[in-house]
């Protein structure tokens, strides 16, 4: 690799907003600049980055996902205006 033309990479916490859910991982995030830290339960201080959705809150990863009646929708739209032949 090329010296001096890759971002820093190193720790920064993520934190769902939503489910009040915080999780560490490594990411070229760690560079920029911010104000908002956290200290995490090794007693490390961390960047934190917040975001409005992770796999804990997401619907399709808890389960809660709803499923759109496809077949439904093309029996009702048949029975409307006829089926083709």
């Amino acid at each position: 690799m090329r010296e001096g033309i890759h971002p820093e990479y190193g720790p920064v916490v993520f934190r769902d907003r939503a489910a009040n859910h915080a999780f560490l991982t490594r990411s070229t995030l760690a560079g920029v600049p911010t104000e908002k830290t956290i200290e995490w339960e090794d007693g490390n201080t961390y960047p934190v980055v917040d975001v409005e959705i992770s796999n804990v809150s997401h619907p399709f990863y808890t389960g809660t996902a709803r499923v759109l009646d496809t077949a439904g929708r093309v029996e009702r739209f048949e029975r409307r205006y006829g089926k083709r032949g």
